[in-house]
Formats: structure tokens, sequence, C-alpha cells
């Protein structure tokens, strides 16, 4: 079963859970609780006959490099070979590359081996197991005095399994070739879309001791970060609190009533260790719940990300140490950060009742590691994208774990500052392609490196295998450095190889010779392309060319030939006449056409008006008989 390695590094320690317990009474963890070792590769370069790839477990201290690779040299040290006390020279490779040193399992704490390689001149450390075991992760002692270097390390670590180990200090050990290994982590935090999911497992009590109070210094120091991640929508935040139930035997005594709510079902450790003095473990329950409730009112009100300033408020408002860790104090925090009051009561329910707490509940059963992310079993732990971050809790370096998660080319701007991540981009271009007239590049920054791929450029799409060249497609594309093609201006003329209408590729415009990347004016006299006939005259100009007749004729470049000038005087007379009689004839027509159609027009009418209007002899026919007929 995989497992977390206790803090001492010698042979034959014994494994175990880190749970936040104060007594025995009150706990109800798991007895076969699930630990899950994060790994990353390590991948032998040379020598040749050791090549290959082989797992490493990252050790839950210093700075991994998630979403980065380190490619060095693996130094094994002639003496003090346990890294248990300091190195008296820095340690160099001949190549210059970074040293990575190898070092023994047992003797002292891991986190002391890193720390005085680190000293030493040691960009990694990876520890050789001394005994035939699944990997383990190695983790942080207690903050003590006699450990204060645990903060200051700044270098990644992990343990390799001990064929593995051993095979790295035999070719070492020669010094006849180096060994070269490169340590990747670009694959240890899952980046599987556009945004990162992660949750911070803590708590409210701020006199727990060194935990307590590096929960709060992250919180103070990644607040920033994480709301610009969260308003902009990168990100998923959830607070998490670890609680536990007592057990049924136990729930009348002392302990459980002080340390727990709704009769035993969810409780935490008393703050000072001591049931008679001070705050009581069940006001470290309803406080956390509190905050469980502030995260959920805050996100259904689109402020999801006020959990941050709640918590940091409540730290600098509410404090133990100035016995102001009360509902007062919290009450007050919800309603200066504009948060409805009453909705954050309605979700807390009532901590006396003697019922389940579905909110409590609900994190009870995510404690329990599901999927690719073990139990969650100390405090702080921070879990990205269902995988367990390993490393100090630093704000530079989970951001950089965040970061890695996002899936590749999607990162927010903050993943691409300086201070993570280096622009590869910057030098060389990346090796990628450049047009160096418009600047118009290949190279993408992603927080893993750079990538090689053609662009769009104000809606004009470049395609191309992004190293070796990029050409502008599409409608548009003559706007961009005129698509890539030739142009050339002379005066008031320009002239291009670019057509708006053909989609791809250059071609030299009439008049031009060329490859469309080049062109050159076409000489049409001297290729006798044009000015051909007996009486014409050429003369070739920048992408045309001119051409004139002998005497007073006309060029017909269509036909390419030269007509006739000139008209003696009786000619324009009969031209005149002609012109005369046309249009002579012209208005005759008309006026007879107009003739012609009155006429018609009349006709019909008179047609029409006999069908319903009699004529007068017939009225009078009819009328002796109309007054017969009214005399009768």
């Amino acid at each position: 079963m995989a497992r977390r390695v206790p803090w001492l590094a010698g042979a034959g320690a014994a494994p175990f859970l880190v749970v936040v317990v104060v007594t025995v009474a009150v706990a109800a963890v798991p007895a076969w609780g699930r630990f899950v070792v994060e790994k990353s590769s390590v991948r032998v370069l040379s020598p040749e006959h050791i090549r290959g790839h082989h797992d490493a477990a990252i050790g839950n201290f210093g700075v991994p490099d998630y979403g980065g690779t380190l490619t060095g040299v693996v130094i094994y040290p002639d003496k003090k070979a346990t890294g248990c006390t300091e190195f008296e020279t820095k340690f160099k490779s001949k190549s210059r590359r970074p040293v990575i040193l190898l070092l023994d399992r047992g003797g002292c704490y891991f986190a002391l081996k890193s720390w005085n390689a680190q000293q030493a001149g040691a960009a990694a450390v990876l520890i050789g197991d001394n005994v035939d075991e699944q990997l383990l992760t190695m983790d942080t002692p207690d903050e003590s005095p006699e450990t204060e270097y645990i903060d200051k390390i700044n270098i990644p670590s992990a343990l390799v399994n001990r064929a593995f180990g051993e095979s790295l200090k035999k070719v070492a050990e020669k010094q006849e070739e180096e060994v070269v290994v490169k340590l990747d982590w670009r694959e240890s935090m899952p980046h599987p879309d556009e945004r990162v999911e992660y949750e911070f497992w803590t708590n409210s009590n701020d006199e727990c001791g060194p935990r307590c109070d590096e929960q709060m210094d992250f919180v103070r120091s990644f607040r920033g970060h994480a709301q610009i991640l969260e308003r902009g929508g990168y990100t998923l935040f959830t607070p998490h609190y670890i609680t536990w139930y007592c057990p049924e035997a136990f729930k009348l005594t002392q302990q459980c009533k002080s340390q727990c709510i709704n009769h035993g079902r969810y409780c935490a450790p008393d703050p000072e260790q001591d049931f008679g003095e001070g705050y009581e473990g069940k006001d470290v329950v309803v406080e956390n719940l509190r905050q469980l409730c502030v995260h959920r009112v805050a996100n259904d009100s689109g402020r999801a990300w006020a959990w941050w300033d709640y918590v940091m408020d409540y730290k600098i408002r509410c404090s133990m140490k100035e016995k102001k860790y009360t509902k007062g104090c919290a009450e007050d925090v919800v309603k200066a950060l504009g948060l409805p009051l009453d909705k954050v009561q309605e979700c807390m329910g009532d901590p006396e009742a003697d019922t389940d707490n579905a909110v409590l509940a609900k994190e009870q059963e995510d404690q329990i590691g599901r999927g690719s992310r073990g139990d969650v079993t100390i405090l702080p732990t921070l879990v990205i994208n269902n995988v367990q971050y390993r490393g100090k809790l630093d704000r530079t370096a989970v951001l950089k774990a965040v970061c890695a998660g996002f899936k590749e080319g999607t990162e927010p701007r903050v993943c691409l500052s300086h201070d993570i991540e280096t622009n590869e981009c910057l030098h060389r271009n990346g090796g990628c392609w450049r047009d160096e007239k418009t600047n118009v590049t290949a190279c993408k920054d992603t927080y893993r490196g750079r990538l090689c791929e053609c662009p769009a450029v104000n809606g004009v799409q470049y395609e191309g295998d992004g190293y070796i060249g990029c050409k502008a497609v599409g409608p548009g594309r003559c706007t961009l450095n005129n698509g890539g093609c030739w142009s050339e201006t002379r005066g008031q003329q320009t002239f291009s190889a670019c057509s708006d209408t053909a989609l791809t590729g250059c071609r030299c415009p009439p008049g031009f010779q060329g490859d469309g990347h080049k062109c050159e004016d076409l000489d049409e006299c001297k290729e006798k392309l044009a000015c051909t006939c007996p009486d014409c005259h050429c003369k070739n100009t920048w992408g045309n060319y001119e051409c004139k007749c002998k005497g007073n004729q006309l060029y017909i470049r269509g036909e390419d030939i030269c007509i006739a000038n000139s008209m003696s005087r009786f000619g324009w007379f009969i031209t005149i006449l002609v012109a005369s009689c046309v249009v002579g004839v012209g208005i005759s027509g008309y006026v007879f056409y107009k003739y012609r159609l009155r006429s018609y027009m009349d006709s019909e009418i008179m047609a029409i008006m006999s069908q319903y209007m009699p004529l007068d002899n017939q009225h009078n026919e009819n009328q002796p008989l109309r007054q017969h007929d009214s005399e009768a």
C-alpha cells in the first residue's frame, strides 16, 4: 500500500498517518488510511547502458518544479553520502550542468539531507532507498528550533527505489563519464482542460503552533493570486475543514462534550489541550462550519473569492490570542463584507441539534480519498486537480503547481510572469519561424515551454509547420505584409503579387515576371509581346508600355494595329450630312410614333365607352316608350 514515510529517514522506522487528534477517545480515522504517492519521471540520458525511465516519489518539502524539467549531472559524494552533516565543498559538474546530488537513505531527516545538499550547490536531490519496497513520500519533521531550515529549502527532492539508486551509484563512483539525467515534472500535475480545480484543507484555529502559522501565512500571501484567478473564471476553489466523530461509548464524556457539536458527530481538538481553560474544540468546529458557509453563500452570490477576505479579516479581528474568537466578532466580519448573515446562519443550522449537519457530513465524506487522491489526514493539505500537492506551502511554489494544471496554451497571464516561468520565445525566438518585417511569430509561450504554431493575426490565419515557415492564407491576407508576396511602389504606382481573389499563393501582376516573391518589369517591346505592327513604335515603361503610330494614325491596343486618323473637308461634310440625316430621321420617326399611339388610344377609349353609354339616337327612340309606361 502506498504510504507516507515518517519524518525520520532511518531504516526500519514504522510508517504512520499523522492525524490532528488530542485524545484517543475522540478519534475516528479509518484504520486503513490510503495515502497516494505522487511521482515524477526520471530519465537517464547517459551513459548508454543505463538509459531509461524511472519513477521517483516527490518529497513533501522544497519546491517541486511542477510543469517543468531539470537536466543535470548525478554526483555521488565520496564522503558523507547520507548527507546528514554539512558538506565541506561545493559540488560542480565537469560540463557545468546543474548538479543532482545522489544521497543514501538513513541517519537523519530527509529534509535535512536536502538542506545540506542545497547548501553545497545542488539543484536537486535524489535519495536512494536502502530497502526493497514500494516508493513512499518523504515528509517533513515537526517544526522546531532544530528544523528551522525546512522553510529555506528551495530545491526539489525525490526518493528512488533501491535498485535504481544502486545502478546510479556504481556509474557515478567510477567517474569515467558523467551520468546525465532529466527530472520531468510536466505530467506530475494533471492538466486536462482550461480550468484548474483546487482545494485547501485548513483550520480556523489560530493557536495550533507552526502549522496554523503556515496556513495563515499562505492565505495572506496567496490571496491576491487566488482572487485574480477566481474572478477571471480560471479556477474553481473549494475550502475544506477536517473533523471527526466521537465514538458512541464516549459521547457523554467531558472530552466529547467540549470538543464536539451535534451530539458527538463533528469534533475538533481543544485549542489549549486543556478542557478547563480557554476555548473549546466545539468552538473551532462551529467557526469551521461558519467559514464553509461563508464560501457557499459567497459562491451563490457570484463572489466566491470573498472567502479569502473573510478568513484574513477574521484572523486579524477575531484572534484567539486576543480573546475575540467569538460568534459576535465573526458575524461582524460577515456584515462588513456585505454577505447576507441570515443565509450564512441558515446554512450553519443548529450545532446543538441531535441530527446530521449536511455541510459537515459532506466534509467528512470528502476527507476520504477517491480515485487518484489519497485520504486527507493532516493540515494543511492542498489538492490540485484531484492530486495532493507536494512541497512547502509557499506562494510562488503553489502558483507554479496551479499553473501546471492548465491545459497547455490556456494559462492566464499571471502564470506567464517572469518570476515563475522562463519565456523561451525571448531567446532566438524559441527556434520557431518569425517574419522579420512584421515581427509575426509562430512561437507561443506556455507554462510548460514554447510551442511553434503558425498564428492568427488580425483575423488572418497563417499555415505551415511553425518551424521553417508560415504563410498567410484566406481573405485579407494581403493586408499583412502583402501576404508574404512581392510589392513595390514607384511614384504614384504600386504593384503587388498578392491578389485578394486568390486565397493562397503569389503571382506577379501583368507587366511583370517572376515567382511572386520577386517580380521584375517585363519589357514588352524587347520580347515582341505588343506594339508589333509595321507602323508602330514601342516604348517600355515600368509595369506597362507605350505604343505610338507613324504620322497621325491611331493605335488600337486590343488589335495591336494602327488606323488612319486624317479626313478631308469633303469627308467632314459628308460625315456631318449623314449625321444630320440620321438625326432628322430619328425625330420624324418619334413624331410619327407619338401620333399613331394617340390615334390607337382614342379608338380604344371610344370602343369602351360605346359598351356602357348608348348613343343619342338610341336614347330618343326609347323615350316615348318610357313615357307611355309612366302614363299607364
